[in-house]
């Protein structure tokens, strides 16, 4: 493929950051900048039965592959246009049978070592990067990350060593460092799990705590829309992270997963910092050292369910134990943070999805009216988290036959959700369809 570049941008060194992208003409919040076909992606496993694997349409009456039983397609053009990646897993997963366990990176990694394999020409999702410029940062991995990847690369060797022909170790190495530095994750309305994959064009922008422009997904396409006026020359800058967190906390998070520290506007002035950290006002204020080991603490029970391998497995058997930890967490950070405090707003949004999957509607509704505001106060502008929070609420609203709160809350949604993924995307068809069934 003849690479055209992106119309309306330009790839480009920007100082103190490397390679780019900026707008060669003027964007107003809302426009479409540019779409990217993904390079390579994968269904996520707990969606299988749900989604398409192919296209990632949610839909009823999926049918299932005749073989493996376990993927599940629109029809038989979609199963067609899969079975070039769905053959790496098909005769292996009848195999493996209930020891087919390869992580999802690994599942993504074959799909792209195979399409390097039969593409040898640059893509469509390749106008401005090719997925073999990917930084790869090989000489910043620790210990953990390395044995990771060895991991991964055993794991492939494991379950693909039959439908699959092998680059060398080197070769392998770079490629997981790659799409760990490089992966997305594509999620729904909800910003539940969809799977993961490789968009290269997408992967050239830098990051912002102050974002100009947010990624969100149709399908296996991911569409990059304004959110904040952009001028002609002016950099595009997308978030790599969850935005929620002061200063230090995003930092720590960017120099851990892509090794460099965020000097934006935000980073540099900290402006939201004080609101995200509030402390509550009492009689006798808390010491600044225990102020520190509060914080400490939020942050290590943080890093405890980011990690936890078994959290889901806790979640299945075990969610009342589950929601009595987020409970005691919350009460004992109360003792010193204010509950628009960030670390409380975490806490309270596991608490929320542990009383979504028992069916505690009630519990999930309460948790959810007290971290909508301050999600709004926190997070930027058109942010996802924002309106992933009014469409959980006005779901449960619904659910809970509270009407009017719950058309209210869809329509903050929507709101949102017309600058982030555009008018004519089907999920505001779908949420528009509910309002319009409460008539």
């Amino acid at each position: 493929m003849k690479t055209e570049g992106i119309e309306g941008t330009e790839r480009f060194m920007s100082p103190g950051k490397g390679r780019g992208l900026r707008a060669l003409k003027h964007f107003k919040v809302g426009d479409l900048l540019f779409s990217c076909p993904a390079y390579a992606y994968v269904l996520t496993v707990n969606e299988r039965g749900s989604h398409c694997e192919f296209c990632f349409t949610r839909r009823e009456g999926l049918s299932k592959c005749g073989k493996c039983k376990q993927a599940f397609y629109c029809n038989v053009d979609c199963q067609r246009g899969d079975w070039p990646m769905h053959k790496l897993e098909c005769s292996s997963m009848c195999a493996f049978g209930e020891n087919w366990s390869p992580s999802e990176t690994v599942r993504l990694a074959a799909r792209i070592i195979v399409k390097q394999k039969t593409q040898t020409k640059r893509t469509e999702s390749e106008r401005v990067l090719a997925l073999r410029e990917f930084e790869a940062h090989l000489d910043k991995l620790d210990n953990e990350k390395q044995e990771m990847n060895q991991t991964d690369i055993a794991a492939l060797h494991h379950f693909y060593s039959k439908h699959l022909d092998f680059p060398d170790d080197d070769t392998l190495i770079e490629l997981f460092a790659q799409v760990n530095c490089n992966g997305f994750t594509i999620e729904d309305e909800e910003l539940s799990h969809l799977g993961s994959a490789v968009f290269p064009d997408v992967a050239l922008m830098n990051h912002s705590c102050n974002p100009n422009v947010i990624v969100t997904y149709k399908g296996t396409v991911a569409e990059v829309r304004a959110v904040q006026e952009i001028h002609q020359e002016e950099e595009i800058f997308t978030s790599y992270i969850d935005l929620l967190y002061p200063t230090e906390d995003r930092n720590e998070r960017l120099k851990d997963s892509y090794f460099f520290t965020c000097e934006c506007k935000e980073c540099i002035t900290k402006s939201k910092d004080k609101a995200k950290m509030e402390i509550r006002k009492l009689s006798t204020p808390p010491k600044p050292e225990e102020i520190r080991d509060m914080v400490k603490y939020a942050k290590n029970i943080i890093e405890e369910f980011r990690r936890a391998k078994h959290y889901k497995n806790i979640l299945v058997s075990l969610p009342s134990e589950l929601l009595e930890i987020c409970e005691l967490s919350l009460d004992k950070m109360g003792s010193i943070f204010e509950v628009t405090n960030v670390y409380m707003l975490h806490m309270m949004y596991q608490a929320m999805g542990v009383c979504l999957y028992m069916q505690d509607w009630d519990g999930a509704m309460n948790y959810g009216e007290k971290i909508i505001k301050p999600y709004s106060t926190h997070y930027p502008a058109y942010s996802l988290n924002v309106a992933s929070m009014y469409l959980k609420l006005g779901r449960l609203y619904l659910g809970l036959e509270k009407t009017s709160l719950g058309v209210k809350a869809l329509k903050q949604a929507l709101a949102i959700m017309e600058v982030a993924h555009g008018k004519d995307h089907y999920y505001l068809a779908e949420i528009k369809k509910e309002i319009e069934d409460q008539k």
